[in-house]
């Protein structure tokens, strides 16, 4: 017996488009995409880097600019820092106080003798006394001069020895910061320069990529209209399909064709029971 089988079918035009939007996508993915060209790439160095980096690692300006510093303030410590700072002309004014300290111990002296010869003392026991006592004091007095002259030379060295090692000291810390400005100034424009240069390399490259995807993005919205147009479009015509009977199917047709025919001619068939007489 014949089989019958109903088929709903999409519009026409659905399937061209779903035809033709399988052979793009086969052409479009036919072939590998050359990644190369949107590969990422960092911008290098700029100029004002190097210069950066060359000045940091620049003996005496980079890092370690203190050192020498440090070095040139060392003469300027210990117990004989002073000497060098110890005035040239000390001992001749020192020299020349005692002259004239000297002179005036002499001019005294003398007094001391005039005045024992108008008491008719000259050369007496008193008088040989107070010359002593005057020599005594005088000396010491000479002396303190002379040792408060050199202590005050001395204290003038030693403060020019310690302002002379403050300011190599404060140089140590004065210069390499100024060259740490320099090195970071430098770093800094050439950094913005860096990334204005990375923002250009990834423009270029975001442009490759979207150059190299733009077929599989506009097939990827055909594909999307196709899929809903398939699932939302109702079905527009409808074909019934008779399969060709079987050689069974066949030739119990022609039996049964025929027994109606022979009954229907002599009377004698009967469905139910089959043939009679």
């Amino acid at each position: 017996m014949a089989v019958q089988q109903t088929q709903v079918l999409p519009a026409p035009f659905l399937g061209d488009i779903s035809k033709q939007y399988a052979k793009e996508l086969g052409s479009v993915t036919a072939a590998p995409l050359d990644t190369s060209q949107f590969a990422p790439t960092v911008a290098g160095q700029t100029d004002l880097q190097k210069q950066a980096t060359t000045l940091a690692g620049t003996q005496g300006k980079g890092i370690g600019a203190f050192e020498q510093y440090l070095t040139a303030a060392e003469p300027y410590t210990g117990p004989d820092a002073y000497k060098q700072f110890m005035s040239p002309y000390q001992q001749q004014v020192i020299d020349a106080t005692m002259t004239s300290f000297d002179k005036q111990a002499a001019q005294q002296r003398r007094g001391i003798s005039d005045r024992a010869k108008q008491a008719g003392a000259y050369g007496g026991a008193r008088h040989g006394i107070a010359e002593s006592e005057y020599d005594a004091a005088s000396d010491m007095n000479r002396a303190l001069m002379e040792s408060q002259m050199l202590q005050q030379g001395y204290g003038q060295a030693q403060a020019g020895a310690q302002q002379a090692f403050q300011q190599q000291q404060g140089l140590a810390g004065l210069v390499p910061s100024l060259y740490q400005q320099d090195i970071a100034q430098l770093g800094r424009v050439g950094a913005t320069d860096q990334a204005q240069a990375q923002a250009g390399l990834d423009a270029t490259r975001e442009t490759a990529r979207l150059k190299a995807y733009e077929p599989y993005e506009r097939l990827g919205y055909l594909g999307t209209g196709v899929t809903g147009l398939l699932g939302g479009y109702p079905g527009q015509y409808q074909s019934t399909v008779m399969p060709n009977p079987t050689p069974l199917q066949s030739s119990l047709g022609i039996a049964s064709t025929g027994a109606g025919i022979y009954g229907a001619v002599t009377g004698q068939y009967n469905p139910w029971k089959g043939l009679t007489g």
